[in-house]
């Protein structure tokens, strides 16, 4: 195969969309959800003459994804810290509050939420990419979401609708 570059091209359109998803999740910004998606596949182009070996590039791409997602929140804090909006407020608080509370589990749990809930992987989905067995991820899944109730309390209903629109 070369390169590799017909492997990166069969794969971009499941990778992008799967990028895009998590994106838009973390951030409720469709145009930013998009350009995320795409720096995280240009990075992974970049990187894939040593990624395309390893079982589990959907991982690797998700987590450069959510790391672009966060610097993006990062930004815009320091950007609307003078210009508040009280819908889009609303929106940034509950999304920094998701953040916080993400950051706030074990890397496992963490990673196993995020690609559970925010990128809609199923649970042997996720145990292939992580290569560990579903219980393990059904361990990690419980012990994550209980983390997040306790760590986000009062806001945890408002949280979780803002994430299923």
């Amino acid at each position: 195969m070369g390169d590799g570059r017909e492997e990166f091209e069969e794969r971009f359109d499941e990778l992008f969309a799967q990028a895009c998803r998590l994106a838009l999740r973390l951030l409720g910004d469709p145009d930013a959800a998009e350009d995320v998606a795409a720096e995280a596949l240009a990075r992974t182009w970049l990187s894939w003459p040593g990624l395309r070996g390893i079982g589990y590039v959907d991982a690797w791409v998700l987590r450069v994804t959510t790391n672009l997602a966060l610097d993006v929140h990062r930004r815009r804090r320091r950007w609307s810290l003078g210009r508040p909006s009280v819908d889009h407020a609303d929106a940034v608080a509950l999304h920094l509050a998701l953040v916080a509370a993400l950051r706030s589990l074990p890397r496992r749990q963490r990673e196993v939420v995020v690609l559970r809930h925010l990128s809609d992987l199923s649970e042997e989905k996720v145990a292939d990419l992580l290569g560990i067995s579903t219980g393990t991820v059904g361990a990690h899944l419980h012990r994550g979401l209980a983390g997040l109730r306790r760590h986000l309390g009062d806001q945890r209903e408002e949280l979780f609708l803002a994430i299923e629109n």
